[in-house]
């Protein structure tokens, strides 16, 4: 193992402590972030390449070596996140722009680090990443139909508009890594190798940026905005739980659907925030995306002991 190796097999390990340093910083000394606002997007877009670069054939032969299961992680991830979110923001009388941000959060795929985190459970882990595979590649249509579904209430939503950024920031990328994958498969599977450590840099990055351009904010609305996204996480994972175990799951099945449940992909969140809503709406995902990892963490090893 070379050092570059070590270095990412390090990174990937700690994934949670970065992220909880770098939206420390992001709070601290704003003024190293705040120029970066506008790479988002970027950001975003090489987390999504590289996730193209180590996909396969075998994460899709799941899908269709198990279609019903794959379906019912899917539907409950796109089921359940989105509801709890409408239902939090109602409940909890949640300003407009806050509202929109939890909902959209809500309504985004798995998390990158989903995998990770079953993988550290003990979880089926093939079913987990063609969970996560699936919910990556139809969220163009569902999470724009979702939004514009439930976040209505609060504010008008431009459909067309974040299904074309969605397209732009998740599934161009992922393609072209599965292009460069196939052209190239030698360096492709050498630079997987560097993955973790490329994908933590660009996620920690875009947190320390939205907490940043945020801080103001964050001071005015922070502990509500806490309060919603540990209660949205937790609840995901309680839910999705119980949503396997009605379809006669085995344990290593309820272990990826609850953690592929309830952990999102913040990072698009916040540059879909960023990009269409008040600046404000990007802080959910922002916490989220510090949050969730040091949930994600804690259930995974809770999981682990229980076989």
């Amino acid at each position: 193992m070379n050092a570059i190796e070590k270095i990412s097999k390090f990174v990937g390990g700690t994934f949670s402590i970065w992220v909880i340093l770098f939206a420390c910083l992001g709070f601290f000394i704003p003024q190293a972030f705040v120029g970066m606002k506008g790479d988002i997007s970027l950001l975003l877009g090489i987390v999504m390449f590289g996730m193209g670069l180590t996909l396969s054939s075998a994460d899709f032969r799941e899908v269709f070596r198990r279609p019903g299961e794959v379906a019912i992680g899917v539907v409950g991830h796109y089921l359940i996140m989105p509801l709890l979110a409408f239902v939090l923001a109602y409940v909890l009388r949640l300003p407009p722009d806050i509202a929109v941000g939890v909902i959209l959060v809500g309504c985004c795929p798995s998390g990158t680090a989903s995998n990770v985190m079953t993988f550290l459970a003990k979880g089926d882990v093939a079913l987990g990443v063609s969970i996560a595979s699936v919910s990556t590649l139809i969220a163009p249509l569902a999470t724009p139909a979702i939004i514009s579904l439930l976040a209505n209430k609060w504010m008008d939503i431009n459909a067309k508009s974040l299904f074309v950024d969605i397209i732009q920031v998740v599934i161009v990328p992922i393609v072209l890594g599965l292009i460069v994958k196939a052209l190239f498969r030698r360096a492709a599977d050498a630079s997987v190798k560097a993955l973790p450590l490329v994908s933590t840099i660009a996620i920690v990055l875009i947190v320390a940026i939205v907490v940043a351009v945020n801080k103001a904010k964050i001071l005015e609305t922070g502990p509500i905005i806490f309060v919603v996204v540990i209660l949205h996480n937790l609840l995901g994972f309680g839910l999705g739980y119980g949503f396997a175990r009605l379809f006669g799951m085995n344990l290593a099945k309820r272990k990826a659907v609850t953690l592929e449940t309830g952990m999102q992909n913040s990072g698009l969140g916040a540059a879909l925030a960023a990009a269409h809503f008040n600046p404000i709406a990007a802080v959910p995902s922002a916490i989220f995306s510090v949050w969730h990892n040091i949930s994600g963490s804690v259930l995974a090893t809770w999981f682990s002991k229980r076989e």
